[in-house]
């Protein structure tokens, strides 16, 4: 069968499964200032710059003939598409960004959203997290998102509480032991 009469997919189903996790029904898409910077410069460097060389790379190997058999196309063709779904999955969820400053709550000792906590579980080891939005944790930068379990469990707690943390081996007693926020902005 020809390739030219199978269907691709317009990607509508696949814009929720960029490699992030969807948020929770009827919540806020809370994010930082720096996050909300990060996403909006990310949307605008592939609206301004990526896309439109996509756009001349695909248009220069059109011309060149057959397309069933062009690397050039083909593979410029799924970039475009690849770069249409990552540009409306982040303007969706920057429009329903909540921009949140955490440095509102410098000098406090009670865990909200964009603190850094650290707390020790029940064999006395140490751990620190920043909580942070879906669209910004990163994880191998021992940031979590305000909906995990950890960050769910820390939500509220304040320097000294003991905390339930449930995990898929059990739940488990953890203990805040510090709490830290970004300095405002001069």
């Amino acid at each position: 069968m020809s390739k030219a009469f199978t269907k691709e997919s317009d990607g509508e189903e696949d814009d929720l499964d960029a490699g992030l996790p969807p948020l929770p029904a009827g919540s806020k898409n809370y994010i930082t200032p720096a996050g909300y910077a990060r996403l909006r410069a990310e949307l605008l460097d592939l609206m301004d710059n990526e896309r439109p060389k996509v756009v001349e790379a695909v248009h220069w190997a059109a011309k060149n003939g057959d397309r069933s058999e062009n690397g050039d196309y083909l593979y410029g063709k799924k970039r475009l598409r690849e770069i249409d779904r990552r540009i409306r999955f982040l303007t969706r969820r920057l429009e329903i960004a909540e921009v949140t400053d955490p440095s509102v709550h410098h000098g406090g000792d009670q865990v909200f959203f964009g603190a850094t906590v650290t707390y020790a579980d029940e064999e006395g080891a140490e751990s620190t997290v920043t909580i942070l939005g879906i669209d910004e944790a990163v994880s191998a930068q021992s940031q979590v998102s305000w909906v995990s379990p950890v960050a769910r469990a820390l939500l509220k707690a304040r320097v000294g509480d003991l905390v339930r943390l449930v995990t898929p081996a059990g739940a488990r007693e953890i203990e805040v032991l510090a709490v830290s926020y970004p300095v405002p902005a001069a």
